[in-house]
């Protein structure tokens, strides 16, 4: 889910772009509509991306260490 800190600084941009007297009603509004928008994109934060990085990472690493293992398996049963 979208940081609502995201939000508040989206809506108060566009919110400086319409005249005064419409700004609050105009901000409310835009925020429901963006929340809408970003909760159907179905986006992560930060922290989750990250999270799922570092855990890509040692997938990663561990695939190598499995694939050297098997390479070296496969050598000891050739020479066999």
């Amino acid at each position: 889910m979208v940081e609502r800190k995201i939000l508040d600084q989206v809506a108060e941009a566009i919110g400086k772009a319409v005249p005064e007297g419409l700004t609050r009603e105009v901000e409310k509004n835009l925020r429901a509509v963006l929340q809408s928008v970003f909760d159907r994109l179905d986006l992560v934060t930060r922290e989750e991306l990250e999270v799922q990085e570092q855990v890509l990472a040692r997938t990663r690493a561990r695939l190598a260490e499995m694939e050297k293992k098997i390479a070296e398996l496969e050598e000891k049963l050739k020479k066999q």
